[in-house]
């Protein structure tokens, strides 16, 4: 006969504790009793009180109730909704401290697993600190004890939208159509039968994709492009699959676009595609690379995970060849066509699965002077095989992911031979615990 594992029962009372540092997701870590509790709403250097929500074996997690002794870094969130919504994890923390923290964190990855110590940094990259987010996935559910549609981001560890007017962190035009969108989706015949929005601001046009499990009526279709005439955004449908996307108001919109001026180049892109959320940091970041991998007019530089060229192109415009290599086939459509309305022709992108062998593809056999990685949270592991083939001086590699940076990080050092140059943050999501960052590699 089977015996479930019973319930550990979790302390009733409030709990004292020093705050250490945080998480990689921004909760506060403390000690108690010699086992480590993570916090949500605890800083580090604060003492709190909090109650435990978890408690296992090796370790526990709680909430904070009261912070008796406050760091001076501590601020009152702007959002009403911080703390229930999971859109954002560090609105209490000023944003000084912010990237302060994220420094730390890097520097820590880097020490503890790519064994790399004593990293020069960079001066951090800052930008706007609110309505800096020009895309995003916004859940919908219709919730009838509420009397309203929901539209927002998830509840912090928790399945639920939160129930939110607006929102600070989402450029202006979306972030303060939250509750028109609510009304707008309460009036379809549909709104069960809606649950999710794809949405993205370029610098001339903004669109929104409504993900929808049924055939709008007749109404609907009338109600959705009125919104858009109305508010000014271009209207997307997708009934299925991506390749079911349709554009509904207007017929034949425009691609939506972005240009990074001191490049002198311009992107066009779907609303689906990816495309970096903050537009600002973006360009800060480009114009970074281009400054520390210092593409030469003699230069051969490979980019890898190219995306849509978003490095690409700036490169192709100072260098004197450039290969973008890419595993959406999408993806290097949209780059060739962005090179050629850039009238770029010193630049090729290919199609490859950059987490296979790259054994055979002529691409891969070549030599290269300079090299640029900007992966996915994966890392760039398996596409590392290749650096003592292409003979590159010179590595930059921009990450979402401190914990794979530093991994590549002492691949690169441990066993390819390279010196870790210099290494710094991004804050391309200000409010939340994400890290982006930057490393110069040199042989």
């Amino acid at each position: 006969m089977a015996f479930k594992a019973r319930k550990k029962v979790l302390p009733q009372q409030a709990v004292r504790a020093r705050i250490e540092s945080l998480t990689h997701d921004g909760r506060g870590v403390a000690r108690v009793d010699g086992k480590p509790v993570f916090i949500d709403g605890a800083l580090p250097g604060e003492e709190v009180s909090f109650v435990y929500t978890e408690l296992r074996r090796d370790y526990g997690e709680g909430r904070v109730e009261t912070v008796p002794e406050p760091t001076i870094s501590r601020v009152e969130p702007r959002c009403p909704s911080f703390g229930v919504c999971g859109g954002c994890s560090l609105q209490h923390l000023a944003d000084e401290a912010q990237i302060e923290e994220k420094q730390k964190l890097l520097v820590e990855q880097f020490r503890r697993i790519g064994k790399i110590g004593d990293i020069p940094l960079f001066p951090p990259l800052m930008g706007p600190s609110w309505g800096y987010r020009h895309k995003a996935r916004l859940g919908v559910k219709h919730v009838p004890k509420k009397g309203r549609v929901l539209v927002g981001f998830r509840e912090r560890s928790s399945p639920y939208i939160a129930d939110v007017e607006y929102c600070p962190v989402l450029h202006p035009k979306l972030g303060d159509r939250l509750r028109d969108l609510s009304e707008l989706i309460g009036g379809l015949s549909l709104k069960d039968r809606l649950p999710q929005i794809e949405a993205a601001v370029g610098d001339e046009r903004a669109a929104l994709l409504f993900r929808v499990l049924d055939n709008p009526s007749e109404a609907d279709l009338a109600r959705l492009k009125a919104f858009g005439e109305e508010f000014g955004f271009d209207i997307y449908l997708q009934r299925q699959g991506p390749d079911s996307v349709t554009a509904l108001h207007p017929e034949n919109p425009p691609l939506l676009s972005y240009a990074l001026p001191e490049q002198g180049v311009e992107f066009r892109f779907k609303p689906t595609e990816f495309t970096q959320v903050n537009v600002d940091i973006n360009r800060k970041m480009v114009a970074r690379v281009m400054e520390v991998l210092a593409p030469e007019p003699g230069d051969a530089v490979l980019d890898l995970f190219c995306g849509i060229g978003n490095f690409t192109l700036a490169l192709a415009r100072r260098a004197g060849s450039v290969v973008g290599v890419e595993g959406s086939r999408e993806a290097v459509e949209r780059a060739r066509q962005n090179a050629a309305d850039n009238r770029l022709d010193n630049v090729e992108f290919h199609v490859a699965d950059l987490a296979q062998p790259l054994d055979g593809l002529a691409w891969a056999g070549r030599r290269y002077d300079k090299l640029l990685l900007d992966p996915s949270r994966a890392g760039a592991e398996e596409a590392l095989a290749g650096v003592p083939r292409w003979g590159v001086s010179r590595i930059v590699y921009v990450s979402c992911n401190p914990s794979t940076l530093a991994r590549d990080a002492g691949i690169l050092v441990h066993r390819h031979g390279y010196r870790l140059i210099r290494a710094g943050v991004m804050d391309m999501f200000p409010q939340t615990a994400h890290v982006e960052s930057i490393a110069l590699f040199e042989q």
